[in-house]
């Protein structure tokens, strides 16, 4: 899957030369911490399961469209679902 290439405004760029060291390591700091808790923590474990092909394609057509690799949303589902019970 190709991912898109993210392109900032000139504004944005201005603003950003305006940031301090201190604003600036923070900001990456804050990044770090949030891609860290978003990554898995626990072995992962690879499962078999029976999905009719139907569901299946429309679900992955839904998945490219907006752009998210569908295995990775199968995961979200099932954490939202787990941790809102």
């Amino acid at each position: 899957m190709n991912r898109p290439v993210q392109y900032f405004s000139d504004d944005y760029l201005k603003q950003c030369r305006k940031m301090s060291p201190t604003a600036i390591a923070k900001f990456l700091e804050d990044f770090r911490q949030l891609a860290a808790s978003s990554r898995e923590t626990s072995p992962q474990k690879l499962i078999s399961i029976r999905i009719p092909e139907n569901l299946l394609s429309a679900f992955r057509i839904q998945c490219e469209l907006e752009g998210l690799r569908y295995q990775t949303k199968i995961k979200d589902l099932i954490r939202g679902w787990v941790s809102s019970e």
